[in-house]
């Protein structure tokens, strides 16, 4: 079953002017990889070298499609997962280290339950200099059952360490979350609530990549009290939707 499960992995992957730390990303999720698996990137309409950079690995394993313009990162997330194939799909960022032992740890995890469709996991941040920093006080924690409703109030509250980067899920899982909802502004936060909602995700404690901040990160952007009070009312009007897809 590990060898099952090890070859039939996909890694998507959005990217747009990613030349500085795509390199690294890449060959720390190569080292990871089967022959059967695969790495569908979905370039953002990049202006500097980063889908040079791709194109230079000539490698089987990496299918590089392009955005003929840039339609942002959700967009091109959601077209990336309709690209893969196999039956594990990973979410990747351009400029994050992926651990060693990374992909059989979120495998095995997935795999300990059939009810289990989405696995997310925890992770160090560090910065350019490659210093250890902290911009998340919360950690994902193993939970019961009862505690999937908890999991959704701490989304709202903006408490939950969900990040797409430290996502896996099965692919009968896309029937679920695709198409994204066009209003959502985290495509992270929708699968992770739409997997509380169903009760089919589950918690895996280790560090399982280095994330890493710099000035072009989307992950902790900062929101003025308006643009907050809009993001609530766009959590409510997705949760509404996910209760409608929970029974699909």
């Amino acid at each position: 079953m590990h060898n099952i499960l090890r070859s039939s992995v996909s890694i998507c992957m959005a990217t747009y002017n990613g030349e500085k730390f795509i390199e690294a990303q890449l060959d720390s999720i190569l080292k990871q990889l089967s022959d059967d698996d695969e790495i569908v990137i979905f370039d953002d309409a990049s202006n500097d070298r980063t889908v040079g950079i791709i194109l230079s690995y000539n490698s089987d394993r990496i299918k590089l499609f392009q955005n003929k313009t840039n339609l942002g990162y959700i967009k091109t997330f959601e077209k990336a997962i309709k690209k893969s194939k196999n039956s594990v799909i990973f979410l990747s960022d351009q400029d994050d280290i992926w651990i060693e032992g990374r992909l059989n740890k979120m495998c095995a995890a997935l795999y300990e339950s059939n009810k289990n469709l989405l696995v997310c996991s925890n992770f160090k941040t560090f910065t350019d200099s490659g210093k250890n920093i902290s911009r998340f006080k919360t950690r994902l924690c193993h939970f019961s059952p009862e505690k999937y409703k908890s999991n959704i109030l701490g989304i709202f509250k903006g408490k939950m360490a969900y990040f797409g980067c430290t996502m896996a899920f099965k692919s009968e899982y896309k029937k679920h979350i695709l198409p994204f909802p066009d209003y959502i502004d985290a495509h992270d936060l929708w699968i992770a609530m739409l997997g509380n909602v169903m009760g089919n995700i589950i918690h895996l404690e280790d560090n399982t990549l280095l994330h890493r901040i710099h000035s072009n990160n989307t992950s902790f952007v900062k929101r003025n009290f308006r643009k907050k009070i809009f993001t609530r009312f766009l959590f409510f009007k997705s949760l509404i939707e996910a209760l409608k897809r929970k029974y699909l």
